[in-house]
């Protein structure tokens, strides 16, 4: 039942994020944001790290990049009281 949910909330992620107007690459953007999941991903940025909060709404997730020189943490969650529902943050860690 768990990797149905978190296939499920991943899935909602990748749906939102292309709703989310944002650079193509993660390298381009401003240090305040690091753009999408989706967009990490497609760069070639590899999962590092991942938490889940004890609510089980939201979820850190750590990227890594070989040839990078910091972290990019996301803040992906589900929150019924938003529109729309599905919500991330991502930003560098250096």
């Amino acid at each position: 039942m768990f990797t149905r949910a978190f296939a499920v909330f991943i899935a909602g992620i990748s749906i939102s994020s292309v709703v989310s107007v944002a650079a193509a690459d993660a390298d381009a953007i401003s240090d305040e944001s690091a753009g999408s999941i989706e967009q990490l991903m497609t760069a070639g940025w590899q999962i590092a790290g991942y938490a889940s909060n004890s609510d089980n709404r939201s979820t850190f997730i750590l990227f890594k990049k070989p040839n990078e020189n910091y972290l990019v943490q996301c803040l992906a969650g589900y929150d019924v009281t938003r529109s729309p529902r599905v919500f991330h943050n991502c930003y560098r860690l250096r």
